[in-house]
């Protein structure tokens, strides 16, 4: 505002409506667009039930019918992997599908130009399914407590193992929705979901499995973030390394492929 003399001898007080063109800055970029991401994911039906509902009718069922015998409480058994299926269905199934169906339709690119800037994006798409994660977390301990879960150990030592999952199902993801097709990626995300389930240590220990084939289930990122958590949270150990270390060797192989081969277009 600008005082200029008025007619009678006072000031009058004018308005600058002159244009002052500009991004805003790049943290509210980022969270901006970090919470059309969440909006987004929560309003997608499909999205929901594969996050969150089967998550928590996977451990409401399998906690109360003895289908599987894992030596001890089911509950305490299954809680923990089923937060590790939660992490992937978020950062792997879920953002593989919609990224791949975001670079079809163009979405991407069009993102890409703006002052958000490519780099932000993927931020916020990074911090959407950190906040998604972390509502699935509240709502599976919840259920879990209620069914009488009982967790011990350090819940930072589970913070660090899901953050080190989360790295490396979000590598795994864009690299799957940056180098194929939409439906392809459709498909694929959920057939290794579907693999993952079954064969990672989530449902079924991994002890059930024939010997021959158990180091190899032992180094996928399911199995060691399942691994991870169930041996902190059910039987009070630390840090577990060897499982940390596998997932973190997955990020950073996945993430590196990812800054090399991901197609905006």
């Amino acid at each position: 505002m600008t005082a200029v003399p008025s007619p009678a001898g006072g000031a009058m007080t004018t308005l600058d409506l002159t244009p002052a063109p500009g991004a805003a800055p790049f943290p509210r970029m980022v969270f901006a667009q970090a919470c059309a991401e969440v909006r987004a994911t929560l309003r997608n039906g499909e999205q929901l039930a594969l996050t969150l509902v089967l998550p928590v009718l996977l451990l409401v069922g399998f906690s109360m019918m003895p289908l599987i015998d894992v030596g001890g409480s089911r509950v305490d058994f299954l809680t923990p992997g089923v937060l590790a299926l939660a992490v992937m269905s978020t950062a792997f199934t879920g953002q593989a599908i919609a990224t791949g169906f975001e670079r079809r339709y163009g979405v991407l690119k069009r993102l890409g130009a703006t002052p958000l800037s490519r780099a932000g994006l993927m931020l916020a798409k990074t911090a959407a399914v950190v906040a998604v994660e972390v509502v699935q977390a509240v709502v599976i301990v919840t259920v879990g407590l209620a069914l009488g879960w009982r967790p011990q150990g350090s819940f930072l030592s589970a913070a660090l193992l899901i953050v080190a999952g989360t790295a490396a199902f979000s590598g795994l993801g864009l690299l799957m929705a940056g180098t194929l097709r939409a439906e392809a990626t459709l498909a694929a995300a959920n057939l290794v979901y579907l693999v993952l389930l079954g064969a990672g240590g989530v449902i079924f220990p991994l002890s059930k499995f024939p010997e021959g084939i158990r180091p190899v289930l032992e180094i996928l990122p399911i199995s060691a973030l399942t691994g991870g958590l169930r041996s902190v949270l059910a039987q009070g150990a630390a840090l577990p390394l060897v499982p940390l270390a596998v997932l973190a060797a997955w990020a950073v192989l996945s993430l590196g492929l990812v800054s090399r081969t991901f197609r905006w277009e």
